[in-house]
């Protein structure tokens, strides 16, 4: 496969086709040195195959924000523990340098002051004027202290230098953000100049690293801080000839919506930036990138042999699966975990202050504490429920060595992720589905479907223990009608057991709630939200919300915040509205989606018999699939 074979770039040789791309992890010390978990997580990446690792947002000063930083002689050595780490699994490493779109000096001494609120006033000032304002002589200060940070990261081992195009570089290239009547401003040439000037100072100050341009690219739909999509292959060609080695071509930002560049699952098609990549690499001779919802081998090898791309970005599919390469190349590529691009345990988390986790992969920013050891004592496992946290606890169990049944009482595999996949834009959910049934199969595991799992059949196979995942059910309120003809239960009308139609009013819209809405206004509904609380779609990714919000906005979904149902009847339903007010709301059907419970199995029998016995996922606290794929698998790898 062509995603297999090694590429020439300058004078380094890549060993893969597979990029790891800059992301934000949060993994960093506090000072922004490359902390024990930042470097077991880079590792853990170079152990499972890929062949050039780029570490993203490394600053250049000291700045509050939470990336890597290489501002001082110091911070070195954890620079050098990473590259070695990464060389000594045949990964190449670069670090992407940038500099934020805003004074980092004066935020700094307000920061530092703990003037939080005049923080938010000048970045909010800074991230709109700051490239129109700052003067030649900061700008060149700037670029002395990129440099700087190169020559330290070429003191550590780092093999490339990556230029961020988006950030400060990419507002001055901008024609959405750069206003400036200087040299800086105006024509294609003025606004390239500052990133041609780095290329140039940065081959003065470490010739003998490849430098590696992030080519953000402004295209008509999206997009700010980057090049216009008609000068993208002139600019191409003139970082080429300035030295640029290889160009990463991405989405620009800038729009406050990081969907746009990390779109999550049914905002944007597969591939979706790779024409423009191809469009790029059809102006230079240099090696380009593509990126953007590349999910599986055989995407990636089309993308590759099309000749749009030398090599393929694959940043949150590798944190589902960092075996991807090693999984390809020995023929079990069928065997990747998927990433299913629902960004809450990687964009939600850094947009959240936390550190990136991906819900799919329980592992992935805890590589120091969480591996599957093989048990010492073989055991008889008995999983009861077959969702995601079942799953994942049986996949784990037989992994470590053990022998595993798995009960569910349905005809089929997968729990709440089956209706969990049903509203606009998640059918890809179902993609976690398939590889969970897929990897308990590879592991040996039993699985009995259709069956319900009682505790004497327990007994009866004398496990030593047993994992109970029965999960979660629906509830309604106590609300006087709740029992009427007319009222359906969420997760009825999503798995098709219940239908509605008409004037259809949703009560609760949290995550399922919000939801279902969009799914019944899809379907031709028309619907009215109601939601006690002042706001509504609480638990909805930050990436999927304005999509959400858009929809209701085209279909006409009516919201009803601050409304509390007081009672249901035939022909609609009354709240009282927070000001005490009473509200009399007309609909054909009411939908409840006010929450769940955990499903409750009693295992006393079971203790008492000797078997140990472990509850995991929804039955044990209801929460969500990165709460059932980590408890799973830390009760199984206890066993």
């Amino acid at each position: 496969m062509k995603i297999l074979e090694p590429i020439t770039v300058g004078n380094i040789v890549l060993k893969n086709r597979i990029m790891f791309p800059p992301l934000t992890t949060g993994y960093e010390d506090k000072d922004g040195s490359i902390s024990p978990q930042s470097r077991a997580f880079y590792t853990r990446l170079a152990q499972g195959g890929v062949g050039y690792i780029v570490l993203g947002d490394v600053a250049p000063i000291r700045s509050f924000a939470p990336t890597p930083k290489l501002f001082d002689d110091s911070q070195i050595e954890s620079f050098r523990l990473l590259a070695e780490s990464v060389h000594a699994h045949g990964a190449k490493l670069g670090v992407q340098i940038f500099h934020p779109e805003y004074d980092c000096d004066a935020i700094n001494a307000l920061f530092d002051s703990g003037k939080m609120d005049q923080v938010r006033v000048k970045l909010h000032h800074d991230m709109e004027f700051f490239v129109n304002e700052v003067s030649e002589t900061t700008l060149l200060g700037i670029i002395k202290k990129m440099c700087d940070c190169a020559i330290r990261a070429e003191k550590a081992g780092v093999d490339v230098i990556q230029i961020h195009g988006d950030r400060l570089v990419g507002a001055l290239s901008s024609t959405k953000m750069n206003f400036r009547t200087d040299k800086f401003g105006g024509s294609l040439e003025n606004r390239t100049r500052f990133a041609l000037m780095l290329v140039k100072a940065l081959k003065e100050a470490v010739p003998t690293r490849i430098i590696e341009y992030k080519f953000p690219v402004v295209t008509p739909e999206r997009g700010k801080g980057g090049i216009d999509l008609i000068d993208a292959p002139q600019f191409a060609k003139w970082l080429e000839d300035a030295g640029v080695d290889m160009l990463h071509v991405a989405q620009a930002n800038h729009t406050g919506n990081l969907a746009d560049t990390i779109p999550p699952m049914g905002v944007q098609p597969y591939g979706f930036f790779v024409d423009i990549a191809g469009i790029v690499k059809g102006a230079v001779s240099i090696p380009v990138s593509a990126v953007g919802r590349i999910i599986d081998p055989e995407m990636a090898e089309n993308i590759l042999e099309s000749g749009k791309a030398d090599m393929i970005g694959l940043g949150r599919a590798l944190l589902a699966d960092p075996d991807w390469i090693n999984k390809t190349k020995i023929g079990k590529g069928c065997d990747i975990r998927r990433c299913i691009s629902c960004n809450r345990g990687c964009t939600d988390n850094i947009q959240n202050r936390a550190f990136v986790a991906c819900v799919l992969n329980a592992e992935n920013g805890f590589e120091q504490t969480r591996s599957i050891i093989p048990a010492e004592i073989k055991k008889s496992v008995v999983v009861i429920g077959g969702g995601p946290a079942g799953l994942e606890a049986a996949r784990v169990a037989a992994k470590k060595g053990h022998k595993v049944i798995l009960y569910d009482k349905q005809n089929r595999l997968g729990g709440q992720l089956n209706i969990a996949d049903v509203p606009p834009r998640k059918r890809e959910m179902h993609r976690a589905v398939q590889d969970l049934a897929n990897a308990v199969s590879i592991e040996g595991v039993t699985v009995r479907l259709g069956q319900t799992a009682t505790i004497a059949s327990i007994i009866e196979l004398k496990p030593d223990a047993v994992i109970v995942a029965v999960g979660a059910s629906s509830f309604a309120p106590d609300i006087d009608g709740i029992n009427g003809a007319n009222v359906c239960d969420s997760w009825k009308v999503l798995s098709g057991e219940q239908k509605v139609h008409g004037r259809v009013a949703v009560i609760g819209a949290g995550l399922v709630g919000s939801e279902t809405a969009e799914y019944l206004a899809e379907q031709g509904c028309k619907v009215l939200l109601i939601e006690k609380e002042d706001i509504i779609a609480t638990g909805i990714s930050n990436t999927v919300l304005p999509t959400l919000l858009e929809n209701f906005k085209t279909y006409g979904v009516e919201q009803f915040t601050g409304h509390q149902v007081k009672s249901i009847f035939a022909t609609g339903i009354i709240c009282e509205s927070k000001d005490g007010c009473e509200v009399q709301i007309s609909c054909d059907f009411v939908v409840t989606a006010i929450g769940s419970r955990s499903v409750v199995f009693d295992t006393s029998e079971l203790s008492n018999a000797g078997i140990e016995v472990i509850k995991v996922g929804d039955c044990n606290e209801v929460a969500d699939i990165s709460h059932a794929i980590k408890t799973g698998y830390d009760a199984a790898n206890t066993l």
